[in-house]
Parts: C-alpha cells; structure tokens; sequence
C-alpha cells in the first residue's frame, strides 16, 4: 500500500469527492449587460450593426452549463423617448437596444434574466413592455418587477424557480427582506433549486468590498447585500447572483449554497468604464448536488476589451482579484474554500479521513486501496 503525505492525501481525496458528487445540475451567472445603445446616438452600436461578435467568446462555457443567468441593463426598443430625467440628453446614461439585437441572448445561451435594475425602466411602460415581449417570444425566463418579482422555468426535468430584486422603482425590493424571503420560501416549497438575483451595494472600484452593512450610494439605499444573501438562504434558496456595483466582489459559501456578491460588467458595449476593475468580467459557473447544494465551481476569467467586447483573458487577472477579495471579506473561509490559480474553487471534505478507509501508520496516512 502506497504512503502518501495528509496533504496530497486530502488533495486526491477532494478530487474523488468532487467527481463523484456532481448528480445535480451546473449554473452560469454572469453580471451586467447592455449589448449596444442608439441613444443618444448610433455610433455607441458595435461594428456592422452586429452584436454577436461582442459575445461569441463565451458561448463555449455557456453551451457547458445546464442554466445560464445574466443581468438585463437597458430596454430593447426602436423608436421611443427617453424617460429618465436628464440635464443634457447628449451625456445622459439611459440605455435604448435596438430590437433586432435580442435574439443574440438566445443564440449565446442565456436561459434566465433579471431584469431588477435601474435601467430597465430608462425608456418608460413603452421600452419595458417590449422587452417583456420581446423576452416572452424569445422563451427567456425573466423577473424582478414589483408584479413579476419571479419566474419559474424547467431545465433536465428539474423545476426552477428564480426571483430577482433592486432598490428601484417598480422592481421587487431589495430592502424588504421579508417580503423577498416569503416569495423565496413559496419558490422552494414547489421547485427544485431556487435562484436569487440582487441588484445592490454602492458602484465603482471604491465599493469592491462587502461591507455587510446597508450601503448607500448617491443618496440612495443599495440595500445590505450580506444579511440579504444570507436571509435568502435561509429562507430556501440553493444559489445567489449578485450584479450592480459594476465591479466583482467576493464570494461566500453560506450553509453548503453559493453566493457570488458582484459579478460586475459581463458585456457592456459602449457608455460603461471599463478601466481597471470595471473591464473585468467573471463567468461564475458553480456544480450542484441535487438537492441544490455546492459541490465546486469554477471562475472563468473574462475581461472586456473596448470596441470590441467580451474576450478571454489568459492572465486570470479577475482570478486573483475575486480570490484576494473573498480572503479579506470573508477570512473565515480561508481554511476552508480553495480557489486556485486557473479559477477552481471547492471546499475540502472535513469528514475524518478514517470514515474513508484512510488510516495512520508510522504517522503517515495510508490510502484506501481503491485509490
């Protein structure tokens, strides 16, 4: 029988584990998205009129996933007004997507959208019912309005109920967590994984940490995202996506379910920074087990580039930034999830390793004979 080091012992073990438990189903959920606006005018539309090549990268790691979920910034609409309240319409972020360009969701693999944000309603009742029609024809699940805060769609034969919330107007409120807590516990009682979409915390490089305080951003309330994320939980949802700060925040593993707190700019063509921390753009793709609990994940590593979308980045850099981050927010995972170089993470089966059939001789661990 071979002897091997605790270490590479526990190493090869979690590996097994990982392998052997993943019988439920995987997640993609990606942050903010806003594939092109002709407001306030058409040279902030990609190249040739075309907003697949400003997604195209990524849709291997959708095309592996069993659900993907995004962050809807921006109403699809053609001819129309501007609702939002501006100053100088020349330099007013509110974001009009011409039509035609809402069949790329589809065709690149987004399964599910919150559309719980401060954009959605930037061009009135009129921009947001065709995009609810729009998304209806297009069979994309959506939520987040204070009348549909929550959707429920089926993927493998598994029932999936998804709720999403925001601080803003006609959205489902973030800020009332009890409220959002009874529309989690209703999902639960008739589906088999529940998802929750935030759209909270203060925006910018400045705000990439989570405080677990009620943070508040141009004098308004972004909500506490920690005591939210966690009241969700316990409430019965498997995982949370959270978006809105425009930059990647920390991740948290909360009784066995994931809860990524930003998942920053996913594709924004144009009228969004994109510098430093605000380019980088992580594809969060987590592995169930069937009763919804994590079983590992990965982070892969994305960045936008401007003027011409969202493109691998080989350097890892949104790796090392959401690694760093989730050592200082959340130190008491630092023993306990590992997230390597290449975006891996999980977290070490804790079981004594003689319930494994792993034993101790010469202070050294013997393996089990099937390893």
């Amino acid at each position: 029988m071979l002897k091997f080091s605790l270490s590479v012992c526990v190493f090869m073990w979690s590996l097994t584990m990982l392998s052997q438990s993943n019988n439920g189903l995987s997640f993609v959920g990606v942050g903010d998205m806003m594939l092109g606006t002709h407001f306030p005018s058409e040279d902030y539309l990609p190249p040739k009129d075309d907003p697949w090549p400003i997604l195209q990268e990524v849709a291997p790691v959708f095309a592996d996933a069993d659900l993907v979920f995004g962050n809807l910034e921006g109403a699809f609409l053609d001819e129309g007004d501007v609702f939002k309240r501006c100053k100088d319409l020349s330099k007013c972020y509110a974001f009009k997507t011409p039509t035609r360009y809402a069949p790329v969701l589809k065709k690149v693999g987004f399964d599910l959208l919150s559309i719980a944000n401060n954009h959605i309603r930037d061009f009135g009742p009129e921009g947001l019912k065709t995009t609810r029609h729009l998304l209806d024809n297009l069979e994309i699940a959506y939520a987040g309005l204070m009348n549909k805060p929550s959707v429920i769609t089926e993927v493998n034969g598994k029932i999936i109920g998804m709720c999403a919330f925001a601080p803003n107007t006609g959205t489902a409120q973030i800020g009332d967590i009890e409220g959002a807590a009874k529309i989690v516990k209703s999902l639960s009682e008739s589906c088999d994984y529940v998802i929750v979409s935030f759209h909270g915390g203060a925006e910018g490089k400045k705000h990439m940490h989570v405080t677990r305080e009620t943070e508040i951003f141009y004098g308004e309330n972004r909500g506490n995202v920690y005591k939210f994320s966690h009241a969700m939980i316990d409430a019965g949802a498997d995982v949370v996506f959270g978006h809105g700060p425009h930059v990647p925040r920390s991740i948290e593993i909360y009784k066995d379910r994931f809860i990524a707190y930003s998942l920053g700019n996913f594709c924004t063509y144009s009228r969004f920074n994109l510098t430093g921390a605000n380019g980088l753009s992580p594809v969060v793709q987590i592995w169930t087990n069937d009763d919804g609990s994590f079983v590992r994940g990965k982070i892969h590593s994305y960045h936008q580039i401007k003027g011409k979308g969202t493109l691998r980045d080989r350097s890892n850099a949104v790796v090392f930034k959401m690694r760093d981050l989730t050592k200082i927010d959340f130190p008491e995972l630092n023993h306990r999830l590992v997230i390597d170089d290449d975006g891996d993470f999980y977290m070490p089966y804790e079981k004594p390793l003689e319930s494994f059939g792993f034993t101790m001789e010469n202070n050294q661990v013997q393996s089990p004979k099937q390893l």
